[in-house]
């Protein structure tokens, strides 16, 4: 299985890579340093290759105007309410890059902005990439320093792995994640309000107007917002307001591999299976984009595609009925999703 290098761009005059990974059957994985990205994934088909994911064509796209694409994003995803928690008798302010209002995906320049050191990785079926980053105490208002992990693998069962780390040398919260916005019936090829989406969630976390979880579990049966029978992500989503952009709370969390979601495009029939570690998956509709050029020329609108975050839940810093998300010193930060293709 391959692995071709070459130039993205450069940041203050320091290259940035962009490594290609093909496996036996043709599925084709693009990944850059900058923020830990995947910023490509095609399958085959009879017309040539499919690209499942949103991205742009150059490395000054994703620094002006990416919403996240493909990104690694930390040191905490998702929101904290108002950009504050306490830790141990301590307060912290974090940078509120949400309309000013919250903090989201770790802040003004959270992972996905930064350069990631990263090296090939060759296992006897599968290739991919291991990126590495040290965030400094202090960093976007985080106590202690961080260093993150997180290997990108290509599987020649047509599954890509993001397998994560995290060590500290101070109490801090930490919540990885991917930012994959994936369409299973091809990149700006119409929405995925027809795409088939079931979720292993009989609970999931209620929001207020803003986003911020009121700390409470709801059941899902009986509302929209119940995806435990496979159905149209767009039959429902007229009565949620503002879209789907929910934390759900997955049944078989235990901290092994566990299955999570599966989406399906009924027209090509290609599928989605996301496996976890994780207690949570955030599923997002893909309500903010508007118009957005991207890749290969292609525009991006309004539900172009959906994200699938698994993560610990939002805003857990201040929420003490969520599990704790605080990482100790000699404590490691694990987790691991799996994303299997069919096609």
């Amino acid at each position: 299985m391959p692995i071709a290098t070459s130039c993205f761009g450069a940041i203050d005059g320091q290259r940035v890579d962009l490594f290609t990974l093909i496996n036996s059957h043709g599925v084709r994985a693009r990944l850059t340093p900058y923020g830990a990205t995947l910023t490509s994934l095609t399958v085959p088909s009879p017309d040539g290759p499919v690209e499942l994911t949103l991205g742009f064509d150059t490395l000054e796209e994703y620094r002006a105007r990416s919403p996240y694409f493909g990104c690694t994003v930390g040191r905490f995803a998702n929101r904290i309410a108002a950009g504050r928690f306490t830790l141990n008798d301590q307060a912290y302010s974090l940078a509120c890059n949400e309309k000013g209002i919250h903090h989201l995906h770790g802040g003004t320049a959270g992972f996905d902005k930064k350069r990631w050191s990263a090296e090939p990785v060759e296992q006897p079926d599968a290739v991919g990439v291991r990126f590495h980053y040290t965030s400094p105490d202090g960093e976007e208002g985080y106590p202690g320093i961080l260093q993150a992990r997180v290997d990108m693998i290509l599987g020649n069962d047509n599954s890509l792995t993001c397998d994560y780390e995290a060590s500290t040398d101070s109490p801090c919260p930490v919540n990885l994640t991917n930012h994959t916005y994936w369409t299973l019936a091809g990149a700006g090829n119409g929405t995925i309000l027809d795409h088939e989406l079931k979720l292993q969630a009989t609970q999931y976390l209620p929001v207020n107007d803003t986003l911020i979880p009121t700390g409470a579990f709801a059941d899902v049966a009986g509302t929209p917002m119940d995806f435990l029978r496979a159905h149209r992500i767009g039959s429902r989503i007229a009565h949620v307001p503002g879209g789907y952009d929910h934390c759900y709370v997955l049944d078989e969390a235990d901290g092994t591999l566990q299955p999570a979601a599966d989406v399906r495009d009924p027209v090509s029939n290609r599928r989605l299976r996301i496996l976890t570690t994780e207690p949570g998956i955030q599923f997002y509709s893909g309500n903010f984009l508007a118009n957005l050029p991207g890749a290969a020329g292609r525009i991006f609108n309004k539900h172009s595609a959906f994200c699938l975050e698994t993560q610990r839940f939002p805003d857990s810093p201040n929420q003490p009925s969520f599990p704790s998300c605080i990482l100790q010193p000699g404590e490691v930060y694990r987790h691991k999703t799996v994303h299997r293709l069919d096609y």
